[in-house]
């Protein structure tokens, strides 16, 4: 009588050491990663606006953006395209012309990214956005 062994199934391959080692590399690239670059769009302090330029001053723009999305300079609202013709003409007169963006607290986003290209259309280099701290 001659018995026939089976032949072993090989080496079974386990899945749970190669899960483990995904799960450390995910947590240590989530721990060692930034995600934000605060530092992409330069804010001015309060003191590059409020006292720091005469009101004659022409090097500065002050662009004021209010919770309706309202684009105003100098208490006249503006539609973007006017925006952009103005920032075009003070450039001609003064090219190192800074644009500073104030907007209100309750602006929509895409308002404040629609000023800021039609600002960049207009040929503005130097935009800066300043939120102060207690304003709406």
């Amino acid at each position: 009588m001659q018995l026939n062994r089976r032949q072993g199934q090989g080496a079974r391959i386990s899945l749970v050491a190669m899960i483990d080692v995904l799960m450390i590399l995910l947590v240590f690239f989530m721990v060692t990663s930034t995600y934000l670059d605060l530092d992409m769009v330069p804010l001015a302090g309060q003191d590059d606006v409020t006292g720091a330029a005469p009101p004659g001053d022409t090097t500065r723009l002050l662009v004021l953006l209010d919770s309706s999305g309202t684009i105003k300079v100098q208490g006249a609202a503006l539609s973007p395209a006017d925006l952009s013709a103005l920032v075009a003409a003070r450039l001609g007169e003064r090219p190192g012309l800074e644009v500073v963006v104030l907007p209100s607290g309750q602006a929509d986003v895409q308002a404040l990214a629609r000023l800021m290209d039609a600002a960049v259309q207009g040929g503005a280099g130097r935009l800066r956005i300043v939120r102060l701290e207690g304003a709406p």
